[in-house]
């Protein structure tokens, strides 16, 4: 059986809205970076590129479907860009949400929302929202696409600004390379100080204390 991937965008349709957006983000998880969140909305008969959850996807594929998707005849996309000081400041929850209310308030004349994932509060537009949406609805999906590749993109910038940390490879996600270097080089400037492992490499482990303490700070 054929996957029907517009089979929500048509629903919503059905209920008299015209102009729906897909929602996804990209780097929710990470240690450091942004948050980069996406909305994407078709017109309605468009052709649409075979889109898919864009964690399925090679980089060739997913930068080739962004090029599909921004080439699309009467596409709408917004892309938007939350630093880790804004998740530390409101927490990456409340960043996430804030990123796809402003990128609901850049697209002209939207009227739904598709979220993926749970509902979020204070939208501009009434939405729904659609666990593992990246997968089932081609407006969230092609969403998913550009909000990675945009995060991808910026990732591989901070790797000639920090160097050391592995960014370009890792994307700032938590892997062993990147804990290594995070405790040998401490956090940098993206880093994200409200994240646990990050606030444990910025404050030295008690027994470290103790033993300074000891000497009066003099080593």
């Amino acid at each position: 059986m054929v996957r029907d991937i517009l089979e929500f965008e048509r629903r919503v349709r059905a209920r008299g809205f015209q102009n729906i957006a897909g929602v996804d983000e990209a780097g929710r998880g990470p240690l450091a970076g942004p948050v980069v969140v996406a909305a994407v909305s078709f017109a309605e008969d468009t052709p649409i590129p075979p889109v898919d959850d864009s964690k399925k996807l090679s980089e060739k594929r997913r930068l080739e479907l962004r090029e599909m998707i921004l080439s699309t005849p009467g596409v709408g996309t917004a892309v938007v860009v939350i630093s880790a000081e804004r998740i530390d400041e409101i927490n990456i929850l409340k960043a996430t949400w804030e990123g796809m209310r402003l990128a609901l308030e850049q697209l002209d004349a939207v009227d739904f929302a598709l979220i993926d994932g749970l509902p979020v509060p204070n939208l501009p537009v009434p939405s729904e929202a659609i666990v593992k949406g990246d997968s089932k609805s081609a407006s969230i999906a092609a969403a998913s696409v550009l909000a990675k590749t945009r995060r991808d993109e910026i990732m591989k910038e901070y790797d000639t600004v920090y160097p050391g940390y592995g960014f370009a490879a890792h994307k700032g996600y938590g892997t062993r390379e990147h804990m290594e270097a995070l405790a040998r080089l401490g956090p940098s400037p993206i880093h994200r100080r409200s994240f646990k492992p990050v606030r444990d490499a910025l404050s030295p482990p008690p027994e470290q204390l103790d033993f300074d303490s000891l000497w009066g700070g003099r080593r």
